[in-house]
């Protein structure tokens, strides 16, 4: 491996841990602004939101060096995990005007949740990376069916692709577009999880969310006519009926 090489794939798995601090915020703010973005699907989020007050933004881990500049500075909150990494990314997305809440369904959930229903109530959107903080690739947590059923507001499944990026070698191949790259955000069909939806709607829906996730990146790529920038072992059949409606 040349020298070059190695300095971009150390650079790349860098950024990808969630390098922060003015650095990081002008490194990306820089590179951002040479993106194309494109957006599909925004009804999808605008009545949802609406209906809620307030949704759940639902997207994989490794899209959120993309998802950050796209949607910076609206007033929107970020659930970020209790962790190491955590501190680090709070820092990041303070930096583009999100307010983070902190915890997960192991530390610090039950407030969590009571400061979500609290913005959620004021309207916001909040983004959950379901697969975070350890993955696997595009797994579910179930603890976003969980909320959205406890809060009686909808997930809005959320997919990035981009014609041209780095790739860090980590568990959720994050993703950094590279400069003046095609980026195609896709807001997914909208899925609702009932009050009284009991363990087996709870696990439909969770599913439900990953198949219309995948759905979404898989538009956005078709969209801007390349392949999907994931193993396709992790792809699963977008047809599950959407529980509670």
């Amino acid at each position: 491996m040349g020298v070059v090489k190695k300095w971009r794939k150390r650079w790349v798995r860098s950024f990808g841990r969630g390098t922060a601090g003015w650095l990081g915020q002008a490194a990306l703010s820089l590179l951002a602004r040479t993106w194309r973005v494109e957006l599909l699907g925004r009804e999808n989020l605008d009545e949802s939101a609406e209906e809620g007050p307030g949704c759940f933004l639902s997207m994989w881990h490794g899209r959120m060096i993309v998802a950050i500049p796209t949607h910076a500075r609206r007033g929107w909150h970020v659930l970020v995990s209790p962790s190491g990494d955590g501190d680090i990314s709070e820092k990041l997305l303070e930096a583009n005007g999100y307010f983070v809440i902190r915890g997960s369904s192991s530390r610090g959930g039950a407030r969590a949740l009571r400061e979500m229903l609290k913005v959620l109530d004021e309207g916001t959107v909040l983004f959950i990376t379901p697969d975070g903080p350890r993955g696997p690739m595009h797994s579910m947590n179930p603890g976003l069916a969980f909320m959205a059923r406890a809060t009686g507001r909808k997930i809005v499944p959320l997919g990035f692709a981009a014609d041209r990026a780095w790739h860090a070698d980590s568990w959720d191949s994050f993703t950094i577009p590279k400069p003046f790259a095609r980026v195609c955000v896709v807001y997914g069909e909208p899925v609702a999880v009932s009050r009284d939806a009991d363990e087996a709607e709870q696990t439909r829906a969770t599913e439900l969310v990953r198949a219309r996730t995948i759905e979404a990146e898989q538009q956005g790529f078709a969209r801007l006519g390349r392949g999907v920038d994931w193993p396709v072992s992790s792809e699963i059949a977008a047809d599950a009926e959407a529980p509670g409606g």
